[in-house]
């Protein structure tokens, strides 16, 4: 009898075996099932930093504008040294040729037919002050009306005397070589002096003088 029941325990441990490892089994499986909506659920973050990117899309505007604000005070700015550099630049010619001591000297051109500017010498009191060679665009430039300052400098009031002495291709292309004399009292304000390069057309040849700017 205690034999039966022996054999039926062990019989009972045996069949109800699989069921404890079954039951065990299920608890783990329930936990595996429950971490999947978490793992779905992971690019929320991703879907949820659309929105914010979307929203970021308008501020490309002001950015745009900020852009072009800066361009324009950049302008502005190179506008003000422009004008800076020039002021200081009148200045510096103040400072260096003071109106009681300055005299100028400038040359100009009348049409130019019968003389094709190379270089002017410019002497003062028999000292040479300017030596100034000319390129075909100059000469273009004072052929159509231009004026040019070929010296600045100082002299004390007094009696002076200048000459100019111009170099090019006169007639036919010819060697053309010509001096200009002028005497001139230089007072207690500037003095501007102009050298004017004129044709004569009934010679046919260029001429050259020297005019005071009272």
């Amino acid at each position: 009898m205690k034999l039966a029941l022996v054999v039926i325990g062990l019989v009972c441990l045996a069949a109800g075996a699989p069921v404890s490892a079954q039951t065990a089994t299920h608890p783990a499986a329930a936990p595996a099932t429950a971490a999947a909506p978490a793992a779905s659920a992971a690019p929320a973050p991703a879907a949820a930093a659309a929105p914010g990117a979307a929203a970021g899309a308008p501020g490309a505007e002001p950015a745009a504008t900020d852009t072009r604000g800066l361009d324009q005070d950049i302008q502005g700015l190179k506008k003000d040294v422009v004008d800076l550099n020039r002021d200081l630049f009148v200045l510096e010619e103040e400072l260096l040729f003071p109106a009681n001591t300055q005299v100028a000297v400038f040359i100009s051109m009348d049409v130019g037919d019968f003389f094709a500017l190379d270089t002017v010498t410019l002497k003062i009191d028999q000292k040479e002050v300017a030596n100034y060679l000319y390129t075909p665009r100059e000469v273009e430039a004072l052929g159509k009306g231009g004026v040019q300052r070929l010296y600045l400098g100082n002299l004390k009031a007094g009696q002076h005397e200048l000459v100019a002495i111009f170099s090019g291709q006169g007639p036919h292309e010819r060697d053309y070589r010509r001096g200009a004399t002028l005497k001139f009292e230089k007072g207690i304000g500037a003095k501007y002096l102009e050298l004017k390069i004129n044709d004569r057309q009934r010679r046919q040849q260029p001429e050259f003088e020297i005019k005071d700017w009272e």
